[in-house]
């Protein structure tokens, strides 16, 4: 071949230039260009992997919120459930004393018709008291003689010679022996003081029907009591005389009344322990009306019903328009049972450290006492 059909080597390097094809657009087309994606995939991993730490960090925090919220949960359960068992303990409490003091009031209500009130008289005035209890069914009599000097709460007059009571009436003695034994007694009887002396000496009762002066029993009340006097025998009589204990001012001499010491009686004859008085609801009454006597009145209208009164006196004011009743301690039940006594009253709620009374009723103008 001739050196002029010989094609050179430019020409061939030219066609072998000519034969490659056209790279696609985006393909790798050098050493730099590679390693530019080799970056950017890089990147992309890395990124991915982020996401994928962010997702598990995201479960993560989920898993720990929904898990505090589950511990949350179960320590608002186990507030509540606290929570309710200081409530349930507070109501055993509650409905225990509440029980005690109904039984009270109950074991009171079914002996009211056995309980008699002997008065001793000596010219109108009295100078003893015989609380007496007649069980007609055990034909058994059974009676505490308190003598007229014993200092106790006279309702309407404050602590006073119980025989000082009498000068208010036979109501306010009944009301006075009642508040101070935690004992109902409605119903009495006077009888000339050499007969009451007498029935205690010689511990017979059998002719006290034909001695009495005055009484509120019925006829009917007067003849059952006469019936089931006579067929007592002397055995079953027991009159005791109320422990006390002399306390002289000036020429005056009282007698403070120690009602421990006949403990056992109470509980025996009336099924009253002693300190059992507490357990029922205790009233402090004060007259803010100014009519004199309405405080006393008012006292025995809740002794009646089962309240024990600790204190009766003036306000600090008498022109108290509405009743007021104040709760310091116990059942708001009793406040309101206060307002069915008394038909009146606004009820108050006051927490005090005291343990003297459960509640406190000023007497207004708008109390209107019971028709005799």
């Amino acid at each position: 071949m001739s050196e002029e059909s010989r094609p050179r080597r430019s020409d061939r390097h030219k066609r072998r230039e000519a034969e490659v094809p056209e790279q696609a657009p985006g393909y790798r087309a050098s050493r730099r260009s590679s390693k530019v994606g080799k970056k950017v995939r890089k990147a992309e991993r890395a990124g991915k992997a982020r996401a994928a730490v962010a997702g598990v960090v995201a479960r993560v925090g989920r898993g720990a919120a929904l898990a505090l919220a589950a511990a949350g949960v179960v320590l608002l359960a186990a507030a509540l459930v606290f929570t309710a068992v200081l409530a349930v303990n507070w109501y055993a409490r509650w409905s225990a004393g509440r029980a005690a003091a109904d039984r009270a009031r109950s074991v009171a209500k079914q002996k009211v018709r056995e309980n008699l009130l002997v008065i001793a008289v000596q010219e109108k005035e009295a100078t003893g008291f015989l609380a007496m209890r007649v069980d007609s069914k055990a034909s058994r009599v059974f009676g505490i003689a308190i003598p007229d000097g014993a200092f106790v709460e006279v309702p309407g007059q404050g602590f006073e010679r119980i025989g000082d009571s009498y000068k208010g009436g036979a109501a306010v003695s009944l009301a006075a022996v009642s508040n101070y034994l935690s004992v109902p007694f409605d119903y009495y009887v006077t009888v000339d003081d050499a007969v009451y002396k007498a029935m205690l000496k010689q511990q017979d009762v059998s002719g006290l029907s034909a001695a009495l002066i005055a009484t509120n029993l019925g006829k009917d009340g007067r003849g059952e009591l006469d019936a089931t006097l006579k067929k007592v025998p002397a055995k079953n009589v027991g009159l005791a005389p109320l422990p006390v204990r002399s306390v002289t001012i000036g020429d005056v001499t009282y007698f403070e009344p120690q009602r421990d010491q006949i403990a056992d009686l109470l509980y025996s004859w009336w099924g009253v322990r002693f300190g059992e008085g507490r357990q029922l609801p205790r009233a402090i009454v004060y007259n803010g009306s100014g009519l004199p006597g309405i405080a006393g009145l008012a006292a025995r209208q809740l002794i009646k019903s089962g309240f024990r009164v600790v204190d009766t006196g003036n306000a600090d004011r008498f022109d108290y328009a509405t009743t007021q009743i104040v709760l310091l301690r116990g059942d708001a039940g009793e406040a309101s049972r206060v307002r069915d006594i008394l038909g009146t009253g606004e009820v108050v709620r006051k927490v005090a450290a005291q343990d003297i009374t459960d509640v406190v009723i000023i007497i207004g103008r708008d109390y209107k006492p019971p028709s005799k």
